[in-house]
Formats: C-alpha cells, sequence, structure tokens
C-alpha cells in the first residue's frame, strides 16, 4: 500500500486478522492440520457437546462445509460424533484425547504469535486496544440486532 493512502479501520483489521493466521499457519505447519481444521479444534474446547448446525452458525460457515471439515478430523481420530440423548438426528461433537496435546501446542503457537504482532506495543496501549476492539465488536453485535435505515432518497 503506497505510504500517502491511510487504510480505513475495517482493511486495517481484516489485513491485521489476516497476517495473525498467516503466521500462526507458518508456526503450526508441521503440525499438519490447515487453519479451518485448527479453528474447528479451537471452538470445540470452548463449546464441547454443540451439535453441527451450532458449530457451522459459530464458525460462520456453511453447514456442507463443516461436514467436509469433521469428516477429516474424525478420520485422523480427533473428534467424534456423539447421538443426542433425545433426537436420533443430531449429534454432537467432542473433542478425542487425542486432540488434547494439539489444542495445548496450539495455544502455544497462538502465544508466540501474539507476542511477535504486539512487539514494542506498551501494556496499556495494549489494554486500550482491547478495551477498543471488545467495545466495537459489541457495538457492532447490537447494530446488527437492529434495522438498516434506508438512505433517503434525494431524487424525487
Amino acid at each position: 500500500m503506497p505510504q500517502h493512502v491511510h487504510p480505513t479501520l475495517g482493511f486495517l483489521l481484516h489485513d491485521t486478522a489476516r497476517l495473525l493466521r498467516k503466521r500462526f499457519e507458518q508456526r503450526a505447519r508441521h503440525l499438519g492440520l490447515t487453519r479451518s481444521q485448527w479453528q474447528v479444534l479451537a471452538y470445540l474446547a470452548t463449546c464441547e457437546g454443540i451439535h453441527q448446525g451450532g458449530l457451522a452458525e459459530l464458525l460462520d460457515i456453511e453447514p456442507i462445509t463443516l461436514v467436509r471439515l469433521l469428516d477429516k478430523l474424525e478420520a485422523i481420530g480427533l473428534i467424534e460424533r456423539r447421538p443426542h440423548p433425545t433426537d436420533r438426528r443430531i449429534r454432537l461433537l467432542h473433542l478425542t484425547e487425542a486432540a488434547h496435546p494439539l489444542l495445548g501446542d496450539m495455544r502455544t503457537l497462538g502465544e508466540a504469535t501474539r507476542a511477535e504482532a504486539l512487539d514494542g506495543v506498551p501494556p496499556a496501549d495494549r489494554e486500550a486496544l482491547f478495551r477498543a476492539l471488545i467495545t466495537m465488536k459489541s457495538n457492532l453485535i447490537a447494530a446488527c440486532e437492529r434495522p438498516v435505515e434506508e438512505p433517503s432518497s434525494s431524487h424525487g
């Protein structure tokens, strides 16, 4: 990007998130999982027992895309699908024992990646950044619940 062009907030957030993912992938490549597979494992670590539709919604991906990821993770022994106690159509997702050491590796790699990204950022600025991002996220969650106001047309 040319120096005289100042990026917008959205571009800067997107590009920073992309670079964080890219660096994490570089660090995690030796473990043999894709970023999408890591993401599934990370979400399952915090909401184990969720059904496939709920996880697809959390990940903001199509259910068929998630099914392919789950099939692969199940085939390599990192997750298992268990029957729902009262609904035969639903499968609940659980990590296997084999996934837990990988989650530890993932946390370590994530911490190293964040440390690289935040190198030179003073602690007070880090705290302010987190507070600002949390506030922005809350604002946008609330805004997404409201209808969009249509701009009034000046072409009468």
